[in-house]
């Protein structure tokens, strides 16, 4: 496969070296200040799973040759932006970004049964452009679509990650992919930035461990109302119990930066869709509120 990441991030930048280095045929699109760093030094990885090296891929600033896959790994507040560098159409699209809300912003941008719902599980970040640092032993890559056309270059797809050191499956539900990560992704950014501490020290305190119970609850009866019928809060806190104490959140470190957080995109989307439902989700509501104000920043836009 011909493969482009967009974005080159903790989540695109990991994947486009581990990709490079197990020998597919990857190109990066970044703007032109990042692009110029990659292209100068290379992108530098250090990962606890995959090692320490330096990726020489490929970089431009505009996407102008076909390829077999489009990896988008940008933040959800930079995707339409982002996609202005995009001038092809890909035969298959994967999004890797937090929430729900840009699927239907890259199915209205590309053809018909091309975007895949996608989802990583993954702890990384891009300390300075062309530099990525993973943390975490646990890497998995998830892709499910509903056209039965997409199911060959998924396979393809997946086993191309999976060839490179990333762990990838084929999943069948498309609601599946999405909230069985959203769930506790949504519980953990939720409770480590409105508290501000990693989660060893949420799950032994038990006032936080009932606010990180609660919104994983709370996001699972979303979850199965919107199709994901094997969501299950047991499940979700047990991952989250087998994790390490000194596990964080993206937006935890986006707000300790000084970051706009993607308070929207996670908790936002999580409410949104309770609302299509009728549904409420006052843990969520209330750890939204607080995370709001210690960012300064807007509460997510909800109907009603």
């Amino acid at each position: 496969m011909r493969i482009a990441v967009l974005g080159p991030g903790g989540v695109g930048g990991l994947l486009a070296g581990a990709l490079h280095r197990g020998g597919t045929e990857v190109v990066i699109v970044a703007r032109e200040q990042t692009a110029g760093v990659i292209s100068a030094r290379g992108l530098r990885i250090s990962s606890v799973s995959l090692g320490e090296w330096i990726a020489r891929v490929p970089v431009v600033e505009r996407l102008e040759e076909p390829v077999d896959a489009l990896v988008v790994a940008t933040k959800a507040s930079g995707l339409e932006g982002a996609l202005e560098r995009i001038a092809v159409e890909p035969t298959l699209v994967l999004p890797l970004l937090n929430g729900l809300d840009h699927l239907e912003v890259l199915r209205e941008r590309f053809t018909d049964g091309t975007v895949l719902a996608g989802s990583i599980r993954v702890e990384a970040d891009r300390p300075e452009a062309g530099v990525v640092v993973h943390t975490s032993p646990f890497l998995l890559v998830q892709m499910a679509s509903a056209d039965p056309a997409a199911r060959g270059g998924m396979v393809e797809l997946a086993r191309a990650l999976t060839e490179a050191g990333v762990s990838a499956r084929v999943l069948d539900s498309e609601a599946q992919v999405m909230w069985s990560k959203l769930v506790r992704l949504n519980a953990l950014a939720c409770t480590t930035s409105a508290y501000d501490k990693l989660l060893g020290e949420i799950r032994s305190t038990p006032a936080l461990r009932a606010d990180l119970e609660g919104a994983i609850a709370e996001a699972c009866a979303v979850g199965r109302a919107e199709g994901a019928r094997d969501v299950d809060p047991a499940t979700a806190i047990a991952e989250l119990d087998r994790a390490h104490e000194t596990l964080g959140s993206s937006m935890q470190r986006d707000i300790a930066a000084g970051r706009t957080p993607e308070l929207d995109a996670i908790p936002g989307s999580v409410l949104r869709a309770a609302a299509r439902h009728d549904l409420q989700c006052p843990t969520i509501q209330r750890l939204v509120g607080m995370i709001a104000e210690r960012a300064g920043i807007p509460l997510p836009a909800v109907p009603g």
